[in-house]
């Protein structure tokens, strides 16, 4: 699993001991200057940098610049000749190691080849080494933003706008101020700085109504590339017809996962399986798992994380989830997870990695990212999956009973301006016996386009004639459905 981000001291460890080559994956040189200044006080060693633009220049004292143009050659020439052990920050350097004689330059230093015990520092927003150097360097990262300093970040962008509009006072919800705080979490200072302003300065107030602003542009800043896919519209339980035992159960773990106080210790709830018969709200249960907690959704599309190049796939993974606990408190939901750990003997392994890295990650994870995972086919599930302890519960979605399905009629046709009154629920309900609830949304769909052809409203006549002329799933491919519903009844919790 990922370990704990070093500190600054842990930097000025590496220093003292000599570490020949270090990589920072960071935007933020201001960030990364800063904390090699402060590691250098400890360390006792001149600290340097070097760019394109500005050349080798001296950090640690206000001189001392050296003679040498901002040739990338030359620099290394320089450093190599150095007799006195320095630290060099070399700050978007990547594209030099193309070169065979700055790479040559770079590897003798790093082996200490007739010159002095140097650290170089590699500094770039991605940085990927070539093989002749990936054997020596170390990568670090700087320690993120605690939350009492993310809630002095608050403070002072708050005291900054209302400094600049002297008319106004920035309006902060106490409440809201906590949940920013908490939301910014894994962001540097200078993102969380960026993002904050922007919801301040929209209506000078940091109120609830900024929390969802905030998640999006959180997710857009951790997820350039598109391994997780930000949820916009997370459904409300109310919006979910049945399901009551899944809902109470989530209601009863809400304060548990976003760490609320409670008289006894309890572990936060760490995710759920749902299983069932397609078309019944699975995914929707999903989506209203996240507005039941109050937190971000993020969709995990297993399938964009297959690559074919040879362990890119498992990198893409872990990025992923690495995001997932950036992003936190959250839900993560994987749609239709049999079919990414199925795997076959043509995947080289690839689906078996996967699957063990994700049942790692499941076991160990500390941040509170609240997995919900959704299958079809339980046949399909490998069994290290589904036994005790990967998820707290597994919940089967069956099909609706009478009064859900009479329930769903109601919320479809509410949904589209048309009374539920005027119609007889119960005998739809009757009618739609074996009916999953994307079938009865479809039959509301149906009757409404009949409608507009005699330029007319639907009604119960319409209704009913087109759930007659409906083949649901249940009678299509009835065996599957049937004995998919005799494997769950002994060995899941029904969701309704």
């Amino acid at each position: 699993m990922r370990p704990p981000v070093p500190s600054s001291q842990d930097l000025a460890t590496l220093i003292r001991a000599g570490t020949p080559l270090l990589v920072i994956e960071s935007t933020d040189e201001k960030r990364v200057l800063e904390g090699f200044r402060h590691a250098i006080a400890q360390a006792l060693r001149p600290l340097w940098s070097w760019s394109i633009t500005d050349g080798l220049v001296r950090l640690d004292m206000d001189a001392e610049e050296a003679d040498t143009p901002p040739d990338a050659t030359l620099t290394l020439h320089a450093i190599k000749a150095a007799t006195e052990p320095g630290v060099y920050l070399l700050l978007d350097f990547q594209g030099y190691l193309r070169y065979p004689m700055t790479l040559r330059l770079v590897r003798e230093i790093v082996q200490r080849h007739g010159s002095a015990e140097h650290v170089l520092v590699l500094v770039g927003a991605s940085i990927e080494l070539p093989d002749e150097l990936a054997g020596t360097a170390t990568r670090f990262e700087f320690a993120l933003p605690d939350a009492e300093a993310l809630a002095a970040l608050v403070r002072e962008e708050a005291y900054l706008y209302s400094r600049g509009h002297l008319e106004r006072r920035v309006r902060v919800d106490p409440e809201a101020a906590r949940a920013v705080v908490r939301n910014l979490s894994g962001l540097t200072l200078q993102d969380a700085r960026r993002i904050l302003r922007k919801l301040i300065a929209d209506d000078g107030a940091l109120t609830a109504a900024d929390l969802p602003e905030l998640a999006r542009a959180k997710a857009e800043l951790l997820d350039r590339d598109g391994l997780l896919h930000f949820e916009y519209d997370t459904a409300r339980f109310s919006d979910v017809a049945g399901l009551a035992r899944l809902k109470q159960w989530i209601a009863l773990r809400r304060p548990a996962f976003l760490g609320e106080p409670l008289p006894a210790r309890l572990d936060p709830p760490r995710g759920v399986l749902l299983l069932g018969v397609q078309g019944c709200g699975k995914s929707l249960a999903a989506k209203a798992t996240a507005g039941g907690f109050g937190v971000p959704l993020l969709r995990l599309d297993m399938g964009s994380l297959y690559n074919k190049y040879h362990g890119e796939t498992e990198r893409n993974l872990r990025e992923a989830l690495r995001r997932a606990e950036l992003l936190a408190p959250c839900v993560l939901w994987i749609d239709e997870i049999e079919k990414a750990l199925a795997g076959g003997s043509g995947d080289d392994g690839v689906s078996r990695r996967v699957m063990g890295y994700l049942l790692t990650w499941m076991a160990e994870r500390r941040a509170p990212v609240f997995l919900v995972a959704t299958a079809n086919d339980v046949t399909a599930l490998p069994a290290e999956l589904l036994r005790k302890g990967r998820f707290d519960e597994i919940f089967f979605v069956d099909l609706p009973d009478a009064a859900t399905r009479a329930a769903i009629f109601r919320l479809h046709l509410a949904r589209r301006e048309l009374d539920p009154a005027a119609c007889d629920l119960d005998a739809l309900a009757a009618a739609t016996d074996g009916f999953s609830g994307a079938e009865i949304e479809q039959v509301v769909v149906a009757a409404l386009y009949a409608a507009l052809a005699s330029r007319g409203t639907p009604g119960q006549a319409e209704l009913l004639a087109e759930a007659r002329n409906t083949r649901p799933l249940s009678v299509l491919m009835g065996e599957r459905v049937q004995a998919l519903r005799d494997w769950a009844r002994p060995r899941t919790l029904p969701a309704d």
